[in-house]
């Protein structure tokens, strides 16, 4: 037990642990910062662990092909909104079930980029590699969070950026207040002359973008190259991780970092050996993240008309 309580103390004062935290947590961030997109506006988006898929491919091919790695994020991004267009078309405008449409995108981009990937490589059997994003070294001078963000690349820097910036769109900006108001009342949003369709259309286009960029960071940041089940159900995650935070962007990051250091976490502590089997330490991360959805959702104030169709005109 002493040896167990030793390695848990030795790890979390660990800068490698912390970086590889981040690390794992930078796809969640993005994830389920494109999610809150999504429901804030009142449309629940399942599409996204297929959206993650196909990010992730279309950025690794642009870059295998000779782009360069931002382009690759660019291509990634647009690949996400076509399919959030798809996306909104469908439960926007067609009032579709979200719940049918999200999984019939996230079938749809799984087998589209499965499909392109057998077409563009019918010969190999080993993924193709490419040079991904380098690490900052140039900020480890930095105090106390120098060698963690050392150890991290742009894209990591980029999704701890853009949640204050989000949080800042959402309650400081008309826009924000827009798009809050048609996922809590969107026959009063109407009434002050707010574009009901086009807001929530924006939305989940802007929010699927976010997750096309969270399956890019897979391929052009963590790893170096495609390979199928490489999302291994972080999109369903990001999903659970929004009601943990409560649909609030500060949460959003919190919860991703806790989730992250539970699974960097796990790795560690299976070294450390015990009477415990692995599968315990397998199992830990989701288990915790269980408990800590329970707590928090009991006191969460989602979206009121999240899941609802709206037509214009009705009340």
């Amino acid at each position: 037990m002493m040896d167990f309580l030793t390695t848990l103390f030795d790890m979390l004062g660990s800068a490698s642990f912390w970086v590889a935290t981040l690390r794992v947590a930078t796809p969640l961030i993005l994830g389920t910062l494109g999610v809150l997109i999504c429901e804030r506006a009142g449309v629940l988006n399942l599409g996204i662990e297929g959206i993650m898929v196909a990010g992730a491919f279309t950025g690794w091919l642009v870059v295998f092909n000779g782009a360069d790695l931002w382009t690759g994020v660019l291509v990634a991004g647009l690949v996400g909104g076509v399919f959030g267009l798809l996306h909104a078309v469908l439960t926007v405008w067609l009032t579709v079930s979200q719940h049918v449409a999200g999984l019939g995108v996230t079938l749809l981009a799984t087998s589209l980029s499965a499909f392109a990937y057998r077409v563009s490589f019918p010969q190999v059997s080993t993924p193709p590699t490419i040079e991904a994003f380098a690490p900052l070294e140039g900020l480890v001078g930095l105090p106390l969070i120098g060698p963690v963000l050392a150890g991290q690349t742009a894209l990591t820097l980029l999704a701890i950026v853009l949640v204050p910036a989000i949080a800042y769109l959402l309650y400081r900006t008309p826009m924000g207040l827009a798009l809050r108001m048609v996922g809590e009342n969107p026959a009063a949003a109407e009434g002050q002359g707010v574009d009901v369709i086009a807001v929530r259309t924006g939305a989940v286009i802007a929010g699927s973008m976010l997750m096309g960029l969270a399956g890019a960071f897979l391929t052009l940041s963590a790893f170096n190259a495609f390979f199928f089940n490489m999302i291994n159900g972080r999109g369903w995650i990001c999903v659970a991780l929004v009601v943990f935070a409560s649909w609030r962007p500060g949460k959003a990051l919190l919860g991703a970092v806790l989730f992250a250091a539970f699974d960097a976490a796990q790795l560690r502590l299976q070294q450390a050996g015990g009477a415990l089997p692995y599968q315990i330490y397998l199992m830990l991360p989701y288990l915790l993240s269980i408990l800590a959805l329970i707590v928090m959702a009991r006191r969460a104030a989602y979206p009121q008309a999240l899941m609802k169709p709206y037509r214009k005109g009705e009340r």
